[in-house]
């Protein structure tokens, strides 16, 4: 059996290490008033790269360390291929979106479980 939260801790910083390879990882927070936003993704206010860095990893993190329960079926991949591949199509992100499909698996798997 595998250990999830072990698993999932290793594929947050690799997708850390992957987003500042790509030059994806930003210095400065979003604002107060771009966080505080309700679409999903808070796609109105942040770019993936910003909602994974300053939302998607520190929630995670924080789910791991109270070891509260994990988000199921997640789907985050296919956002992020979208985006950048728009956005970026020559760039440096295919191996944060490897990791990316790592993490929707790694989930979804535990939640299944």
């Amino acid at each position: 059996m595998s250990d999830t939260p072990t698993t999932l801790r290793h594929h947050l910083q690799q997708l850390e290490a992957e987003l500042r390879a790509a030059a994806l990882w930003g210095a400065q927070p979003p604002s107060e008033q771009a966080l505080a936003s309700t679409m999903p993704f808070m796609y109105d206010t942040l770019q993936i790269e910003e909602w994974l860095q300053w939302v998607f990893v520190p929630r995670l993190h924080a789910l791991l360390d109270a070891n509260a329960p994990l988000p199921g079926n997640c789907s985050v991949h296919p956002l992020a291929e979208h985006e950048w591949n728009s956005r970026f199509p020559q760039g440096p992100h295919a191996t944060a979106l490897q990791v990316l499909a790592r993490i929707d698996a790694t989930l979804t798997v535990a939640a299944a479980g």
